[in-house]
């Protein structure tokens, strides 16, 4: 046997009490980092959810407003060609099937798939991949 220096990066003067050890610092800090990788992707979320629900206000705000001054003149200016009711019923149809449009774009904004904190997830997969592969494993002889 020669006494070269090892290359596999393992110190040969630890003890086994000191491998457990800092293998529970390491465990600890390991998930102490991926409670942070969450908390700082749940944010992300929640702001990303934020925005897509004040968009879906500020639109229909915006287009209850501007639909209402267009809504009455189209009626008017339909009403001369066909009757008064008949006027309103059809462009009340197409301002139903535009604002459906607009709220369907909103709700695929906040649909809980894009909520996911994605990289938590797989980091966590990650991890459990590697600490299965450290795991001892038994041996047969």
């Amino acid at each position: 046997m020669t006494d070269a220096p090892r290359t596999d990066g393992i110190k040969p003067d630890r003890s086994f009490g000191t491998l457990l050890t800092e293998l529970s610092r390491e465990t600890a800090l390991l998930f102490r980092q991926e409670i942070a990788l969450a908390k700082a992707e749940l944010v992300e979320k929640v702001a990303q959810a934020g925005s897509g629900a004040v968009e879906l206000v500020v639109g229909g705000i915006i287009l209850l407003l501007s639909l209402e001054a267009l809504l009455a003149a189209a009626i008017i200016g339909l009403a001369q060609s066909i009757g008064y009711w008949q006027s309103a019923l059809v462009l009340g149809i197409a301002v139903l099937l535009l604002g459906t449009a607009v709220l369907m774009r909103g709700l695929a904004v906040l649909r809980a798939e894009s909520l996911a904190p994605k990289k938590t997830i797989a980091s966590l997969r990650e991890t459990t991949a590697w600490a299965r592969d450290q795991a001892p494993r038994e041996r047969t002889l």
